[in-house]
């Protein structure tokens, strides 16, 4: 089965901000390209397996079945919807750094 993937207007306005951080701060606009590349190139395999990754565990997000995928040093959070087999991204964000 092939879900449909649709991304927020928060999560369209995260990839603008990452190109343009990549771009502009770091003064690397071909890997800006790349990243942003990479990062809808994995969520694009979504449409296949979104229900694979693991869940959020602290609620209300754990209840309404928030997963989160890793793509490099970004975490890209995204709702499932069985029924209308849709996967809304919600979010693209800096991936905390490890203790």
């Amino acid at each position: 089965m092939i879900w449909t993937i649709h991304y927020s207007a928060e999560a369209r306005q995260d990839l603008r901000d990452i190109r343009e951080y990549i771009s502009d701060e770091l003064m690397a606009p071909t890997g800006a390209a790349n990243q942003v590349r990479k990062i809808m190139d994995t969520i694009r395999r979504l449409e296949e397996m979104p229900m694979h990754h693991r869940l959020y565990e602290d609620e209300p997000w754990y209840s309404q079945g928030l997963r989160f995928l890793p793509v490099g040093n970004y975490l890209v959070f995204y709702i499932p919807d069985e029924v209308s087999t849709t996967v809304k991204i919600i979010r693209i964000i800096v991936a905390p750094l490890s203790a």
